[in-house]
């Protein structure tokens, strides 16, 4: 199996162009964050929160979206998501001149679906993620859309990859080299592709993915050798609820991938408090995971490192933020 190179990387960053920006990078200095991990610790964040559509999807789906052909343009494209593709899939269906129908579950967020429709995408609501891929192959194969994976295959991960690619480069404009970075998976597209982007830039850097306790998907898969599902989705950060993994995203994170550890939604909490306080940012659940893992299961592990945190997305409404950082 061939995973990208990072002159391809190198090449997918310059198509995608200005449809994409490349997002902040920045030291988190703050006294409430020093009181929580260990001296010397030093964290750089990656603000892929303030990406198009908010949050790191567009690079991926956009990438695929690029090698179809007229005719499947001309036809359109769908997919599943709770929130974040569904809203990267109508932007990049708005800047190819092509239309999107979306399935998302019941449960996906009131603002993230008005965000979809904002867009210009057609939306479907299901009972839950397995019954949107269920439908949604309905629709690929009654109105002959492309299916655009929100984590699977080479093109998604091509995409993901500029994430990581644009981290080290920025760093090291810092002069900094860093001993881990810690993304959070959903379906493994963004870690895979970071992952492979910064082995190959940063091979002494450890990358460190986290999941949800209620989303486990790839930790299962890692502890089982192949790839795995679970039943139901368990977590408030639904961006990361992956119903399964798959071949692609699963080999690419056990080639790229040093460790995947597991975080509890209370410990979620905890991460988007320090964040808004200290980094002043509105995080969605996912985006708060990795400094939820630095903060709780990798906090001794890391202690005195430099780390690098990928901020996934702020795809949140005031009303559920304000409830999770009261809870």
């Amino acid at each position: 199996m061939s995973f990208p190179t990072l002159e391809e990387i190198r090449a997918a960053r310059s198509r995608l162009g200005t449809r994409v920006v490349t997002t902040p990078v920045r030291e988190l200095v703050d006294h409430a964050v020093a009181e929580r991990v260990p001296p010397g610790t030093k964290v750089w964040l990656k603000e892929e929160l303030f990406q198009r559509t908010g949050s790191f999807k567009p690079r991926g789906a956009l990438t695929v979206m690029f090698d179809l052909t007229a005719e499947q343009l001309a036809k359109g494209v769908t997919g599943v998501s709770a929130g974040n593709h569904a809203i990267s899939l109508a932007y990049a269906a708005k800047e190819l001149g092509t239309t999107a129908t979306v399935v998302m579950p019941r449960t996906a967020s009131p603002f993230r679906i008005q965000l979809c429709q904002e867009l210009g995408a057609t939306i479907e609501l299901v009972d839950t993620v397995h019954d949107a891929f269920t439908r949604v192959r309905e629709i690929e194969s009654t109105q002959q859309r492309t299916f655009v994976h929100p984590y699977e295959g080479p093109r998604t991960a091509l995409g993901t990859a500029t994430v990581g690619l644009e981290f080290i480069e920025q760093l090291a404009a810092h002069h900094v080299t860093p001993d881990a970075v810690i993304v959070a998976a959903g379906g493994g597209g963004l870690t895979g592709g970071v992952a492979c982007a910064m082995k190959q830039l940063a091979p002494n850097t450890r990358v460190i993915v986290v999941e949800p306790e209620g989303a486990d998907t790839m930790h299962r898969s890692f502890a089982a050798g192949s790839p795995q599902s679970i039943d139901k989705v368990r977590t408030i950060a639904d961006s990361l609820g992956a119903p399964r993994c798959e071949p692609y995203s699963f080999a690419l994170n056990r080639q790229f991938v040093d460790e995947v550890v597991l975080v509890s939604d209370d410990q979620i909490r905890d991460a988007m408090r320090l964040l808004f306080r200290s980094a002043k940012l509105v995080t969605e659940p996912a985006a708060a995971a990795s400094m939820a893992a630095l903060l709780h299961p990798l906090r001794e592990q890391l202690a005195g490192k430099t780390v690098g945190l990928v901020i996934c997305g702020g795809n949140i409404d005031a009303a559920t933020f304000s409830t999770h950082l009261a809870t």
